[in-house]
């Protein structure tokens, strides 16, 4: 009998090539944080034994115990064949260079939006202050917590209509130690929020049916609230634009993900003078818009 694999493979070294190419010889689809078999396995094994993504080749020939070896090389499997994302095997993932508990509650964060909040929203946010900020349709809360970082007096409300995500916002809001000026709100788009903020920022769901049957297999282990928007793609996006100015201050920024509906957007509402926001490390389908953009709609 020949030897199995756990036997074999005694280092971090070997597992890391070893993962390498089980993924590179798999169909499976880079999509959610990395987009080739290397990343993908510096993430899954590395991770699994919470040893840092970087800065690691002091442990790259350290030995594993069995145990260790066996979960990753399950890890390993669970990935090529079930297609889990990495980010759910190891309930990690990371937006804005910042660690954020995820799970199968909660999409994992991969927002464009994320170069914005490095960005301060600037040119268009100018000298005004920022003293409140949604994040609507929060998921894990990745967004509205990346910007309380960087916006650090302002007050972050993290707002989802599921109390699943909302959960796994709560754990991450204690994790990064913001409690004291982010907090949770349930709520169903805007129909839960009271006050005005300085900003909204939101990734909705905007897959349109066709997209959402032909996506790869690692999307439908996402929860399909947090994917599917109608027939466009455009549902919870129509219902943010009627609501945003009623819960914008006067020179509030509204700025929302679309993705690939972004096209039918523009051609269906081309009397909103939106901003579609050009990014520098990829991604599309972002706009920007001012409360008086909003007036007339």
């Amino acid at each position: 009998m020949s030897p199995q694999p756990a036997e074999e493979l005694l280092t971090i070294r070997d597992l890391l090539r070893y993962a390498t190419t089980r993924f590179a010889a798999s169909e499976i689809y880079y999509g959610h944080g990395t987009d080739n078999p290397w990343d993908e396995a510096v993430q899954l094994v590395m991770r699994s034994l919470s040893l840092p993504l970087e800065n690691n080749t002091i442990f790259l020939d350290a030995r594993l115990t069995f145990d260790e070896r066996k979960l990753i090389l399950g890890r390993i499997e669970r990935r090529v064949e079930d297609r889990i994302p990495v980010a759910y095997l190891v309930s990690e993932a990371w937006f804005m260079g910042l660690p954020f508990k995820v799970d199968s509650r909660v999409l994992v964060p991969r927002s464009p939006i994320g170069e914005l909040i490095q960005a301060e929203f600037q040119p268009w946010l100018g000298d005004g202050p920022v003293d409140r900020i949604l994040d609507l349709c929060t998921g894990s809360g990745c967004i509205g917590i990346a910007a309380a970082t960087v916006f650090d007096e302002a007050e972050v409300d993290l707002a989802d209509i599921s109390e699943d995500a909302l959960d796994v916002a709560r754990e991450n809001i204690e994790m990064h130690g913001l409690g004291h000026r982010v907090r949770t709100v349930q709520s169903d788009v805007l129909d839960g929020i009271e006050g005005r903020y300085d900003l909204i920022l939101s990734n909705p769901p905007y897959v349109d049916a066709e997209d959402l049957a032909d996506m790869p297999e690692e999307y439908h282990h996402e929860p399909e609230l947090g994917l599917a928007a109608g027939v466009d793609g455009l549902e919870i996006a129509y219902r943010i634009l009627a609501q945003a100015k009623d819960h914008l201050t006067e020179q509030g920024l509204l700025v929302v993900e679309v993705g690939n509906s972004w096209v039918a957007l523009q051609e269906a509402r081309p009397d909103i003078p939106f901003t579609w926001i050009e990014f520098e490390h990829g991604g599309d389908g972002v706009f920007l818009l001012r409360r008086n953009d909003l007036e007339s709609i």
